[in-house]
């Protein structure tokens, strides 16, 4: 089975992004993300940020900027509605540190 998934993997190796430049790059393609509710999405689907230190606030920054700038989010204007939003965290590991979406709600 491990080696019908690695087989897999590298057959199909140019799915996969290898750098961050790569992320939102996809041209010519687009993808309908379909949940599995209809709206009005419950409250459950609009959850409210979690709080968070300075260290990670700042970090969190950081990474959305980053994502911006590859085009992978966009900043959604004041007069916008939002019907799903996701609380996201800040994890470190050997003094990097990484945003990690809260998804549990849409796979409920």
């Amino acid at each position: 089975m491990k080696e019908k998934l690695i087989d897999l993997l590298f057959k199909y190796k140019n799915a996969f992004a290898t750098d961050k430049e790569a992320l939102g790059s996809i041209i010519g393609h687009e993808v309908d993300i379909i949940l599995n509710v209809e709206r009005p999405y419950p409250p459950l689907l609009r959850r409210p940020s979690y709080p968070a230190s300075p260290r990670a606030r700042e970090a969190l920054e950081v990474h959305i900027k980053e994502l911006m700038d590859l085009g992978v989010l966009r900043k959604v204007g004041h007069n916008e509605k939002v019907e799903v939003t996701t609380p996201v965290i800040i994890t470190w590991h050997n003094g990097k540190s990484r945003m990690v979406g809260d998804f549990r709600a849409l796979n409920t």
